[in-house]
């Protein structure tokens, strides 16, 4: 019997169940439709509730949500990642925002609607892309919020937010605005799509991983209340929260490369006797691969550390495991030769997602930003 088929209590019980039954249905039912969520713009929706049913998007969540494990979390982000980097990117959607539901401490966020939402049976994404690129002053917050009696009305649009559909939800931020229009403070809340006031738009083609829900989102006038409200201010609760925002990405990073060098293998047999003259080999990328995630482990134990160090050094886990993506896709392209340039080929598809982990929010140059700014005023002149 198939792990991902049993009760999940029965397969979750261990670190190593969840593992081995998130590892069944990557490699079975998620294997069978990634390149028809790469290319053709498939929705995996059973495939997620499949996997969220068996704690797969949770594990980082305290009891009785999940398990208060972030390398869990990371580790069964990876063995999605492996197989399909786009699935593997939903997977971070639909954990963050269980983050930012359990983390706001709002009794509507909590409770039934948090089950919900790590179970499955609710599916969301995360909308901070411009927020996160706001506060690092590379752009303008796009949402503005005016108060209104009882919440706030909400305006503006955003160009793309993954994980969404009509009965989706997804954690956004706005600025508040004061009668001048000027931006005083700024308010995190959920933003449920099938809200009034909320418009999904379609958006143009990506190059890859067309399949991952991404909608263009447009608000008029949109109500938000005490129970969608996460933070008010928020900038005290994002820096609380943003440590465990980018671990989490560690776990598509992690995968793509280990399915990259899982490539690379595939052909040694075969090819060994001419890629051994290559500069990078799987063993190498192995080892690199393998202390990398020995390091992510190791800052998981304290996703909420405060302290300015701590962030730099998950800013700088998170760039390596992109570039470290980056440089195993090309070497699996270089080691499959001309059958990795089919465009069927899931080394060709993998070149494309490392990309995607290469420049999705926080991408390498905005990590590297903010590394500079922050090691700055650690170590002042």
């Amino acid at each position: 019997m198939n792990p991902a088929d049993l009760p999940r209590d029965a397969v979750t019980t261990s670190a190593d169940g969840l593992l081995d039954a998130v590892r069944a249905v990557a490699r079975g039912p998620l294997a069978d439709v990634a390149e028809a969520i790469d290319r053709q713009g498939h929705y995996p929706r059973e495939v997620l509730q499949q996997l969220a049913a068996l704690g797969a998007f949770s594990a980082h969540l305290d009891a009785p949500a999940g398990r208060g494990d972030y390398g869990l979390a990371i580790r069964a982000m990876a063995e999605v990642s492996r197989v399909c980097g786009a699935t593997g990117f939903m997977a971070w959607c639909q954990a963050v925002c269980g983050l930012y539901m359990q983390a706001s401490g709002n009794p509507a966020l909590n409770g039934e609607a948090l089950m919900a939402h790590a179970t499955g049976r609710t599916l969301g994404g995360t909308a901070m892309s411009n927020p996160m690129k706001s506060y690092a002053q590379i752009e303008s917050l796009l949402l503005k919020a005016v108060p209104v009696d009882g919440g706030y009305r909400v305006s503006g649009s955003l160009p793309w937010v993954s994980n969404l559909g009509p009965d989706h939800a997804c954690g956004a931020l706005a600025g508040v605005v004061d009668e001048r229009g000027e931006v005083v403070r700024e308010v995190m809340f959920l933003l449920r799509c099938d809200a009034p006031g909320v418009e999904l738009r379609d958006c143009p083609s990506f190059a890859g991983m067309e399949g991952t829900g991404t909608w263009a989102l447009r608000l008029k006038d949109h109500f938000i209340g005490t129970d969608e409200i996460m933070a008010d201010p928020a900038k005290p609760f994002i820096a609380r929260i943003r440590g465990a925002f980018v671990m989490l990405q560690c776990g598509m990073a992690l995968g793509v490369t280990q399915g990259a060098i899982d490539s690379m293998w595939a052909v040694e047999d075969q090819l060994g006797h001419v890629n051994q003259h290559l500069d990078e080999r799987p063993a190498d990328l192995q080892a690199e691969l393998d202390a990398l995630e020995a390091r992510v482990m190791k800052l998981a134990q304290t996703p909420f550390d405060p302290s300015p160090a701590f962030f730099i050094d998950v800013l700088d886990a998170r760039a390596h495991g992109a570039e470290l993506s980056l440089r195993a896709a090309q070497s699996a392209l270089l080691h499959q030769g001309a059958r990795g340039y089919l465009m069927s080929s899931d080394v060709q598809r993998r070149v494309r997602e490392s990309h995607f982990v290469a420049i999705v929010t926080p991408a390498i140059k905005h990590l590297r930003k903010e590394i500079a700014r922050l090691s700055a005023e650690v170590m002042p002149a």
